[in-house]
């Protein structure tokens, strides 16, 4: 009988289903408002940048904190930071769900990023606490990351249903029923666990650290926009210099928030790269997509959402299956084909002739749930084996790291590239003056135009408005499909041949 059965019994699956239902909402969140962004334009008047901004920020926001709330939890009590943080995310919820203002539901998706920041590293690092048996953890990890797969992917779907019968408040209000019941049976099933020589927390590093990954996100957002200027140039500078210095003081720390010299393991290190990979391609891929579906395509929200669902479906299954194969084929082997299977849905999406059809979009969905789950899945094992359980916060403060941060990267980074490619092929629009600005921005801003003008001009612009987005879909797929294709040669060679996750390494 294993250690983690003689000390929880049965009931460690419990404990399993409610980490995990906590995570399928923090990871809803990163994605379910993708196919509500008609909605959102059409009732709060939001402009392109605002739009991005209102999908992204929760990402970047959670991103910035894991490191600091991981090594909180290690000091305070794992158990008290996850219990406290969906409290938090259930109040930030109704703050989103009622306003009436692109300000106030910016301002709720942040809160929902700081809730969500102090619920995701406990999920994984109780996970470690529970689950002492080496094979048992392995599986518990690979429905973590089904979970935390499936439920980004799986936003859409449920945000289009919905919104379209209830409208985007309602994608907030869902989070609130289920906060509640979370919390009650956690209370009662979870255990405390504290590490047990943690010291103090670093505040100043914790800054550091928030200061720069927020700064750098920043930074790369306008970068790839092409707007940044001088300001923007010298937050990027901030940001790694802060980045730097937190790094510096870690070396230095008796008790770092992060230990910095776990990146020497080039597993540790590959195993974080291809979490911020993976997330990074699904997350600017649910977004492009839920765009293409509704706008190009004219679904709505539920029917753009029902389209999505193949993501879903393989990654749940890639995720399910991952621990058996990476016992049978070797973690090397799981990582290649993992991101290489994303690579090859950019180039899926890349060479697709014009007009890009769904069955192209079908089989791209296919390949990006494959790859994420075989890819994040694996990195989540890796990350978790590699550190002593009163380093898990740490360990999974860096998995969830990558993972959120990856998908408000993916979004930031490629959606600002894809908007400013769709913007150079806006052009002769028979469009007033004072509406050309919208009308070039976004596609969303491009069909709302066109929809208060008369034929022909109305048909002109979104035939224009349709051709550009795919023409800058193209566009970046062949740029993502090459860094992704790069990269995940760069991890797999990381990793030393023979590595597994059990059976000693």
């Amino acid at each position: 009988m294993s250690e983690s059965t003689r000390t929880y019994g049965s009931i460690r699956w419990v404990m399993l289903a409610v980490l995990c239902a906590s995570l399928l909402l923090v990871a809803m969140d990163a994605t379910i408002l993708n196919v509500a962004l008609p909605s959102l334009i059409e009732d709060l008047r939001v402009g392109p940048m605002e739009q991005l901004w209102i999908i992204d920020i929760y990402g970047l926001v959670l991103g910035g904190l894991l490191i600091t709330t991981g090594a909180l939890g290690d000091r305070v009590g794992r158990k008290l930071l996850f219990i406290s943080g969906f409290v938090l995310f259930g109040i930030a919820s109704v703050v989103a769900a009622t306003a009436g203002s692109a300000a106030q539901l910016i301002g709720g998706r942040v809160l929902l990023g700081i809730g969500g920041a102090m619920v995701m590293p406990s999920t994984l690092s109780l996970i470690r606490t529970v689950f002492a048996d080496e094979r048992e953890r392995t599986m518990a990890i690979g429905i973590w990351a089904a979970v935390a797969g499936v439920g980004a992917a799986v936003g859409p779907i449920v945000g289009g249903f919905l919104v379209e019968h209830f409208g985007w408040a309602s994608a907030f209000w869902l989070n609130v029923p289920v906060v509640l019941v979370t919390v009650v049976v956690g209370l009662w099933v979870l255990p405390e666990y504290r590490a047990p020589q943690a010291g103090g927390l670093d505040w100043f590093a914790a800054a550091l650290s928030v200061t720069g990954i927020v700064c750098l996100a920043w930074a790369l957002k306008h970068l790839a926009k092409g707007e940044a200027g001088l300001r923007d140039w010298a937050i990027l500078l901030v940001a790694l210099g802060a980045l730097a210095w937190f790094t510096r003081r870690q070396l230095g720390a008796a008790d770092p928030l992060l230990d910095v010299r776990l990146f020497r393991n080039g597993a540790f290190t590959a195993a974080a790269i291809a979490t911020l990979l993976a997330m990074m391609a699904i997350g600017a891929a649910m977004f492009l997509i839920s765009l293409w579906l509704q706008y190009v395509h004219g679904f709505s929200p539920s029917q753009a959402g029902i389209r999505m669902l193949p993501a879903a479906l393989t990654l749940l299954t890639a995720s399910l299956l991952t621990p058996l194969l990476m016992h049978k084929l070797g973690v090397r082997v799981v990582l290649g084909v993992g991101l290489g299977a994303v690579a090859l849905g950019f180039l899926l999406l890349a060479v697709s002739p014009e007009p890009t059809t769904y069955p192209v979009i079908a089989l791209v969905l296919v390949s990006f749930g494959i790859g994420d789950g075989m890819a994040v899945t694996a990195a989540a094992a890796i990350l978790v084996a590699a550190v002593p359980a009163d380093r898990a916060g740490q360990a999974g403060a860096v998995e969830e790291t990558n993972y959120e941060l990856g998908i408000g990267l993916g979004v930031a980074l490629l959606g600002s590239l894809h908007a400013r490619l769709f913007t150079e092929h806006m052009t002769d629009l028979p469009v007033p003056a004072d509406r050309l600005a919208e009308a070039t921005g976004s596609v969303g801003g491009a069909v709302h135009v066109a929809s208060s003008l008369p034929e022909p001009a109305s048909a002109e612009v979104i035939a224009t408005a349709s051709h550009a987005f795919d023409a800058a879909l193209t566009t970046t797929s062949y740029l993502s499909a090459a860094v992704v294709a790069v990269v995940a040669i760069a991890a797999v060679r990381l990793v030393p041949r023979g590595f597994r996750i059990t059976g000693g390494h």
